[in-house]
């Protein structure tokens, strides 16, 4: 007898079922309970409200990849993302739920040469999943034809508002066909995404992942109550005192991104910096140490951040308010990832009490004041300069005697 929150219980097929074992999912999130079977039935448009790490691609890529003809040789679904990072994710994810399909599936985006993609793109591909950017650079040389789309998803819609793509999505949309599948995700739903909706997908059936909150419930927030001046040797306590950090901690501009990296690193921290300034290259060797672990702190602004996807994080840590409400939900969203619980801390200075609860509103809950510090060893000077890779596990006995 098949359990009601079971995947075989939603209709997909035994190759897709044998997929999920694979990966080692036992049981479907929300939103894949949700979702899944909608477009099994064959619903026409979906809008669903969800936040990062819900499992929102294997949610429209379970079903999509039963759907899709591999023997057809042009394009049926595209899916369109605010960044290469989250391209690539994506890409991979969907390569990893299509089983024994042949399904081809190719990541787009700017920042590498286009000449690759032209060549896989005429090699015959079944699934697109790129940056508007870059999408619109092959519909203008004509070497991307979507007007024989099956399905269309916007993944990470606020994202795409939030970094100007809102006017390029709209062009992408104008090259698709009416009679497609329309599929938005998004952490927050702004006016300008809900007009872009009504305008582009018609009926669509809203799917929303509770009324209660905009955040997981396995992400503890707390805020700590902090002037400028002593950021830094708060940010130090709280690392000092979690013997595992392993996180994102983000900040307001890039010179400031930079300069708290270095200081970390030159007080023996394993950190990094991720910010507009670096090119690609750059950006994917410091991704690339930082998933294996090489990296334990990064430190992040908001742009530069959004795509990424880091398993197990332990915290993100404001350092610095973001502009905005939205920015809160999506950065706090890096960690309580797949059911795995996580620490969202954010600092808030003495004039920053209205923008708290502007973030509180929002999200409607409200965000715990952190006593955590209460007890940690007073810090009256910077650690000394130690081995970047500092020994994690040090005794409390240790780090009270680094920092007097």
């Amino acid at each position: 007898m098949q359990k009601k929150d079971s995947f075989q219980a939603l209709g997909l097929s035994m190759d897709s079922l044998s997929a999920v074992q694979a990966k080692g999912f036992t049981q479907p999130s929300p939103i894949q309970e949700k979702v899944i079977p909608l477009l099994l039935a064959g619903n026409k448009n979906i809008m669903g409200q969800a936040q990062t790490g819900t499992g929102k691609t294997a949610a429209f890529g379970l079903p999509i990849l039963e759907k899709i003809d591999p023997r057809a040789r042009e394009v049926q679904a595209l899916v369109l993302v605010p960044t290469r990072e989250l391209a690539i994710q994506v890409a991979g994810e969907l390569a990893s739920l299509r089983g024994r399909k042949t399904v081809k599936i190719l990541p787009v985006y700017g920042g590498q040469s286009i000449q690759p993609q032209i060549r896989g793109l005429q090699q015959g591909v079944q699934i697109v999943v790129g940056t508007p950017g870059r999408i619109l650079d092959h519909l203008r040389q004509k070497t991307l034809r979507i007007h024989n789309l099956a399905y269309c998803i916007l993944d990470e819609a606020d994202e795409m508002l939030n970094m100007g793509f809102l006017e390029d999505v709209k062009k992408i949309l104008s090259f698709t066909n009416t009679n497609k599948s329309t599929l938005m995700f998004s952490a927050t739903m702004p006016q300008e995404i809900l007009s872009v909706a009504r305008k582009y997908m018609g009926d669509f059936e809203l799917v929303q992942m509770g009324e209660a909150t905009l955040t997981v419930p396995q992400t503890d927030q707390t805020f700590i109550p902090v002037r400028d001046t002593e950021k830094y040797l708060t940010l130090c306590q709280l690392i000092d005192h979690t013997p595992e950090f392993y996180g994102l901690v983000f900040c307001r501009t890039k010179h400031e991104a930079r300069k708290l990296a270095k200081r970390l690193a030159n007080q023996g921290y394993a950190a990094d910096s991720l910010h507009g300034n670096l090119t690609q290259a750059q950006r994917e060797k410091v991704m690339m140490r930082f998933r294996k672990s090489a990296v334990r702190i990064l430190v992040a602004t908001d742009v530069a951040s959004r795509g990424i996807d880091v398993m197990n994080l332990s915290h993100v840590i404001n350092y610095a308010l973001p502009q905005d409400p939205e920015s809160y939900v999506h950065r706090i969203g890096r960690t309580g990832r797949a059911g795995k619980a996580g620490k969202a801390v954010t600092f808030v200075g003495p004039n920053e009490d209205r923008k708290l609860r502007a973030i509180e509103k929002m999200i409607r809950i409200p965000i715990r004041k952190s006593s955590a510090l209460s007890q940690a060893v007073p810090l009256q000077a910077e650690p000394v300069k130690k081995n970047r890779f500092m020994d994690w596990r040090r005794s409390r006995t240790q780090v009270s005697a680094r920092t007097r």
